[in-house]
């Protein structure tokens, strides 16, 4: 059902808060409620979720986004959306008569996101991309697909590797939504309360050094999840997102220790198998930025997709639904325990499923997060892949076509997105190396980069995000390349870029992090960053600890501070100056 001309909230009923029966059942309860509040079941949210999460949601103080969610639920949008572009292109409506609610919120469900404060009319379509795999096929429609915008058209990688295309049209949305599903993509349940895109190890299937390949679990656990990419109603109205991470090394790839799930790849000391622990509740947000804590849990392999569908039941059903900063999964696994959290998906799971504790591996050796930019030779002999540092992880559909390109010619016509932000071609032959190194578009994007820029990850920034503090993109690429040039930098140095505290570019894992901030320069306020140093990444990760709270965010006072940190702590030195 199509609505035209509303504001954000306007319209939705409220609930009547005459007191309750406290007779009543709880189901009888929520039908009090729903019958009170006109909410149309048929097109609700409410209708996928327990009757405690009902309750919950139809409570006084829900939050604005549960209100939205009861009216009408974002997944109506995997239909509607095609009948708005319709609407659109034929002259019918315009975006801005549209629904405000379907068009700034539940178009996410879509994949779509309108950044009304930045790029009014233009959105931001998200895709689904399970542990990173592209084919050449799907990258150059991806390239198409933005070529027309002209400036506007531009895609990012992201830090859960995948990708978000820009500048798209709503006229266009259906066009490209089927263009994804006919190439095997797709972007329903790609925001706003879903699972967000599964993390897996960018060099899945050819690491001489995994345990084992996750593909295949990140693909199924997607697939069930989506229904195969068509929408699943039973788990789209979550109290908040989840971010689910499924490591393949002990370099943990997949950052297991920032995500809600994070799924770590182990031998059992004991019985030899090969499968993971459990570890819960990783998250950045404005209100709390806090490493995931263990599930004492060991899954065997064949439990992963189980044991993951029956923890997303029992958040949807139990979560929080009032206070949207206290409402990812670790409040929940706070306020229960880690026991009677494990046990409730123990129960979910069904009969004939047993959870074991988690496995304790002490490993006789300390192992260092590889870097994967580069040539490097895979496990199947005579084989290399090759890392292509994507700077600050911003495409243009020329790029698409080219590294499509390279692909097919030099590999077997596949690339892997990393949680880097960069590019790997996999399964080039010995022999293909010199030839591949040789195409043009590798003086664009490097293979061997410097020290900073291959390590360089960056948020999308106010050029787009209208939560954003500060431009990231553009000033993070100035700033290293100035730094490359002034030093002599003997390691790659991690610097990570944020516009804003909900760490979309997850400043805190960088050896060094930006974070948007207020600053002030001669009394003045002007745009400025927080600077966090420390983070580590890989087998024993922590987060970086504040550096400085407020730098201005211009050159000539960001780069001395930046230059010093370099200095005093990753042994930086000056290059020589050349007299004239």
């Amino acid at each position: 059902m199509l609505h035209i001309r509303r504001a954000i909230g306007d319209g939705v009923p409220q609930i009547n808060t005459a007191v309750v029966d406290d007779t009543l059942s709880v189901a009888d309860e929520v039908a009090q409620k729903i019958a009170e509040s006109g909410i149309d079941l048929s097109q609700s949210g409410l209708a996928s979720i327990s009757d405690e999460a009902k309750l919950r949601a139809l409570a006084k103080k829900a939050n604005k986004f549960e209100k939205v969610k009861n009216q009408k639920c974002g997944s109506k949008m995997w239909t509607e959306v095609h009948e708005l572009a319709s609407l659109v292109r034929e002259g019918k409506t315009t975006w801005e008569d549209l629904d405000l609610d379907d068009i700034d919120i539940r178009l996410k469900w879509s994949g779509l996101f309108h950044r009304r404060k930045r790029t009014p009319g233009k959105f931001m379509m998200r895709l689904k991309v399970p542990c990173g795999e592209l084919t050449s096929e799907q990258l150059r429609f991806l390239g198409e697909s933005i070529a027309k915008y002209g400036e506007d058209g531009c895609a990012d990688i992201t830090t859960r590797a995948n990708m978000q295309l820009r500048g798209v049209q709503l006229e266009d949305a259906d066009t490209i939504i089927d263009g994804l599903v006919q190439r095997g993509l797709s972007n329903v349940m790609s925001g706003m309360d879903n699972v967000r895109n599964i993390t897996g190890s960018p060099i899945a299937g050819i690491d001489p050094h995994e345990f084992i390949d996750p593909r295949p679990l990140c693909h199924e656990l997607n697939a069930k999840i989506t229904n195969n990419g068509l929408g699943n109603v039973e788990l789209t109205n979550l109290p908040r997102k989840i971010n689910i991470g499924i490591s393949s090394s002990r370099d943990d790839f997949a950052h297991c220790h920032i995500n809600d799930v994070g799924l770590k790849a182990l031998q059992h000391p004991e019985t030899g198998e090969i499968g993971f622990n459990v570890e819960l509740g990783g998250y950045f947000s404005i209100k709390r930025n806090i490493m995931s804590i263990s599930g004492n849990t060991f899954l065997a392999v064949d439990q992963v997709v189980p044991y993951c569908l029956a923890l997303l039941e029992v958040f949807r059903d139990n979560g929080g639904r009032e206070d949207r900063q206290k409402a990812r999964l670790m409040w929940l696994v706070e306020e229960w325990g880690v026991d009677r959290f494990r046990s409730a998906i123990e129960e979910r799971m069904g009969a004939g499923q047993t959870l074991r504790p988690e496995a304790h591996v002490e490993y006789p050796d300390v192992w260092q997060r590889r870097d994967v930019m580069g040539i490097h030779p895979q496990k199947q002999p005579g084989m290399f892949w090759v890392g292509v540092c994507i700077p600050a992880g911003r495409m243009h559909a020329a790029d698409f076509a080219e590294l499509a390109d390279v692909a097919e010619k030099y590999g077997d016509g596949s690339v892997r997105l990393t949680v880097e932000e960069n590019i790997i071609i996999p399964n080039v032959t010995e022999a293909n190396l010199a030839a591949l190194q040789a195409e043009p578009v590798f003086q664009r994007l490097e293979i061997q980069a410097g020290p900073l820029m291959r390590g360089l990850v960056s948020c999308t920034g106010a050029q787009f995000c209208g939560l954003a503090l500060i431009e990231t993109k553009n000033r993070a690429m100035e700033v290293v390349k100035k730094l490359e040039i002034e030093l002599n930098i003997p390691q790659m140095v991690r610097i990570h870029w944020t516009g804003c505290p909900n760490s979309c570019g997850q400043a805190q894992v960088g050896d060094i992090g930006l974070m948007g901030a207020p600053a002030k320069l001669d009394g003045k306020a002007v745009e400025g960053v927080k600077i966090m140093v420390g983070g580590k990444i890989g087998e024993n990760p922590e987060l970086a600890e504040d550096f400085s709270k407020s730098v201005p965010a211009a050159e000539e006072q960001l780069l001395p501070v930046l230059r010093q940190i370099l200095v005093d702590k990753f042994g930086a030195t000056p290059k020589a100056v050349v007299s004239a």
